[in-house]
């Protein structure tokens, strides 16, 4: 007698989930955002402001110039100041509804405002961000401050590129108020001892006065 048997059952078919893309102007959740950003690996740079995807043009030389210009002034910094790091475009989780990228900042490595997390980003407040905008009106004066002074970052440093103009912002009774150089047109940070910039010398490009000032 032949047994039958039934037909090997049909395993279900997985279908893949297809992640959305990061598009300016999306209204996303942290989370959702964190996902989108994770997915598209080609994409170099994004940020979520007050809850709202913000992804800048490409960077000019201008602006590539100037970003290679604090590099080395802050790298140079920290090379000699124990216990603090520089980053260059580093993720930093700020609360529910921002996560940005700040061209530059300075944190210290324990007893500030800030840590390593889990998953190798940066979460809460670094003492120094710089951002490099192209004027006043950019979003770094605007929408981004606001953000940064009610995260109580404690320093904020912003270079106008058209304007050629720098300002350095320090927290004072939740306002953010501009430090003034001295008489040497010299701004001193008073977070961390040491970290001066000569503006003068920064805006005429000339970078050996900016660093023989800082080594000074």
């Amino acid at each position: 007698m032949a047994i039958l048997q039934a037909p090997p059952r049909a395993l279900p078919q997985i279908k893949s989930v297809r992640v959305p893309r990061l598009e300016n102007g999306d209204r996303l959740t942290r989370a959702e955002f964190a996902r989108r950003y994770a997915a598209m690996p080609q994409l170099n740079k994004a940020e979520l402001i007050e809850g709202v995807v913000y992804m800048p043009s490409p960077v000019s030389s201008l602006h590539a110039q100037a970003h290679a210009q604090i590099i080395a002034w802050l790298g140079t910094y920290c090379a000699n100041t124990p216990g603090i790091a520089v980053y260059d475009n580093a993720t930093v989780h700020l609360d529910t509804d921002n996560e940005v990228q700040p061209d530059a900042l300075v944190r210290k490595e324990s007893g500030g405002g800030s840590r390593i997390g889990a998953d190798g980003y940066i979460e809460g407040t670094p003492e120094l961000i710089v951002e490099i905008a192209a004027s006043s009106a950019a979003l770094d004066l605007h929408v981004k401050k606001n953000v940064y002074r009610r995260n109580r970052v404690p320093e904020y440093v912003v270079w106008q590129l058209l304007e050629e103009r720098l300002d350095w912002f320090e927290l004072r009774d939740e306002v953010y108020t501009a430090l003034a150089p001295d008489e040497n047109s010299v701004l001193h940070s008073r977070v961390f001892p040491g970290l001066t910039l000569a503006v003068n010398a920064l805006l005429a490009g000339d970078m050996a006065a900016v660093l023989r000032e800082l080594k000074a």
